[in-house]
């Protein structure tokens, strides 16, 4: 990046910004950006000497629709294109409560679940704050809805990228841009204990999910990496913490694998590990991969896997499958927009 991007200054660094004087224009500027321009020069109430040293000595961040999806059921899956070439994904969901949008917030990702289409080509890069910024800005855009909800839960871990992850929190709830509440943000994490607990100590009100998938180290361990370095016993400790610290319940998302992770006795396992805790579960089927020999649960095994739970006190849900017909699951569009190269 030959010049610095002006969407990944807060309003009070571009009032800092020499070039940005009086200091009053910095919110004016940082209002236009969140509007989606693509240019100082479009910034129409700035003086026309300012917009023209914006534009000289920065860059208005702006991605490339490359590929649009419509699911049946309003879902849109976008593949976008970075200045750089790198390509991410993104996913509006639509709820009773408005559009939900899903950021990738790495291009690529290094940690290597066997059942994540996302991993499969590697990490190519992080991406910066504003580039998670703009994909719910410009798939806002292009639905015609202001975004109420976003999940960082889409290609990349969001705490291996944790310095423009933790800016883009504080960009995307700032009055005069999107201003997305922190209780409306969920941050998924395959389990980076150190990074959990740092992120606690911020004490954002955002919702923690975590990426459990299994019941126990030994079954984990063989489909997600990272549970070598951060055992279970580590990981439930960093979130009961991070509970005590925020008093926000975390979540634990379950991939249901058929004949892997998803019998009775893994219920019972998992509701013994989760005791005491104040813990949601959300059980989901796994999305198939099409050179994965993993395949999804079964309905009937997802529904009894929920029932044990729920006899041991422990709240469980299913997740709502959304965009089935577009293979809403991020990795997918990537890896073939990288295929084609």
């Amino acid at each position: 990046m030959s010049k610095p991007y002006l969407k990944d200054f807060t309003p009070a660094e571009l009032a800092a910004l020499p070039e940005i004087t009086p200091a009053y224009r910095a919110k004016q500027v940082f209002a236009w950006l969140h509007r989606g321009v693509s240019s100082a020069a479009e910034m129409t109430d700035l003086p026309k000497a300012l917009r023209e040293t914006l534009d000289e000595r920065y860059t208005v961040s702006k991605p490339t629709m490359l590929r649009r999806q419509i699911s049946s059921d309003g879902t849109r899956k976008y593949l976008w294109e970075l200045a750089d070439g790198n390509c991410v994904e993104t996913v509006l969901m639509r709820y009773k409560y408005g559009p939900s949008v899903c950021v990738s917030t790495q291009a690529g990702c290094r940690m290597g679940c066997v059942f994540c289409a996302s991993t499969k080509l590697g990490l190519a890069r992080n991406l910066l704050p504003s580039e998670i910024l703009d994909q719910i800005l410009f798939a806002g855009l292009d639905c015609g809805e202001r975004v109420s909800h976003v999940v960082l839960m889409g290609t990349g871990e969001p705490l291996d990228n944790y310095d423009n992850v933790r800016k883009f929190l504080t960009l995307v709830g700032t009055d005069g841009g999107l201003n997305i509440g922190a209780r409306n943000i969920s941050l998924s994490t395959c389990g980076l204990c150190d990074r959990i607990d740092r992120l606690a100590d911020e004490k954002l009100q955002i919702t923690l999910s975590v990426s459990l998938h299994a019941p126990n180290d030994t079954l984990r361990q063989q489909i997600m990496p990272i549970a070598r370095k951060y055992p279970m016993e580590w990981l439930l400790r960093s979130c009961a913490r991070y509970f005590e610290v925020t008093g926000r319940r975390v979540s634990y998302e379950y991939i249901m694998i058929r004949g892997f992770n998803d019998t009775p006795a893994c219920a019972e396992e998992l509701a013994e590990r989760l005791r005491g805790q104040n813990a949601h579960v959300n059980l989901i089927r796994l999305n198939n991969i099409a050179e994965s020999p993993l395949r999804p649960s079964l309905p009937e095994s997802v529904r009894e896997f929920q029932r044990v739970l729920t006899e041991r006190g422990i709240t469980a849900t299913v997740r709502r499958r959304l965009g089935d017909d577009i293979s809403a699951a991020c990795g997918q569009l990537r890896r073939e927009q990288i295929n084609r190269l």
